[in-house]
């Protein structure tokens, strides 16, 4: 393969959720803590996040939204290197809490005024840039070709997600799930994007073989699939 093996790696509800809700001051970090029957079993996602892979593909919308915009100098560095795509959302302080925060940070842009360039040169930076828009699949294929990169985990928003499983770039699914029901028309969910209409589209929908499924504690699952990616692929 090209491209790193890659797994779409997700905390969500039930019902699909990624989010309690759709503004910024509703995350899941943020409020699963204090939800009677959900709160006491998300220690068990941060617990299957650490034995995550090496390198984890996120986007600058997703970091600015947890506020690394606002964090400061990061002080612990994780064992992790960051792939972040990003051409609007980060700042320079947003920046730079990410190069102290991972191993080695890979910013993929098409925003040629980005401020990760104020930073070219910085220890453990690569700035991985397009013209136009960020194409995923030379990305991956960069990642792997020029800096040996694997295995890749991916834990990106719904739209993203989206557009990376309809381009064929996902290789796994595993999904923590909350034994929550959260709801809302515009609630955030693990894949976004357009809506499918015509017959047509239908091919965009991705087939799924489960590997497991592990019953955690306090009514938590762990679902892991196989993502039917080939034509004419049959489940085992």
């Amino acid at each position: 393969m090209s491209r790193p093996i890659t797994t779409l790696f997700m905390l969500c509800s039930v019902d699909g959720k990624i989010s309690t809700g759709d503004v910024d001051t509703r995350d899941f970090d943020r409020d699963l803590p204090a939800l009677p029957g959900v709160g006491d079993g998300l220690a068990q996602y941060y617990e299957l996040e650490r034995c995550t892979d090496l390198f984890a593909l996120n986007s600058g919308r997703v970091m600015a939204k947890i506020g690394v915009n606002e964090a400061g100098p990061a002080t612990v560095r994780l064992p992790v290197s960051f792939v972040i795509a990003d051409d609007h959302h980060l700042t320079l302080a947003g920046v730079d809490h990410l190069l102290g925060r991972c191993r080695r940070l890979f910013l993929a842009t098409a925003n040629a005024q980005h401020p990760v360039f104020q930073r070219r040169g910085a220890h453990g930076l690569e700035i991985l840039p397009f013209d136009g828009r960020i194409d995923f699949a030379r990305l991956l294929h960069t990642l792997k070709a020029q800096h040996g990169v694997e295995r890749l985990t991916i834990q990106t928003g719904g739209t993203l997600n989206a557009l990376l499983l309809r381009q064929g770039l996902v290789d796994r699914v595993s999904l923590v799930l909350a034994p929550a029901l959260v709801g809302g028309a515009t609630t955030p969910t693990l894949v976004d994007g357009a809506p499918l209409r015509d017959a047509a589209e239908l091919r965009q929908v991705k087939a799924l073989v489960l590997n497991e499924v592990r019953r955690l504690q306090h009514s938590w699952l762990l679902l892991d699939y196989e993502v039917l990616n080939g034509e004419g692929a049959a489940a085992g």
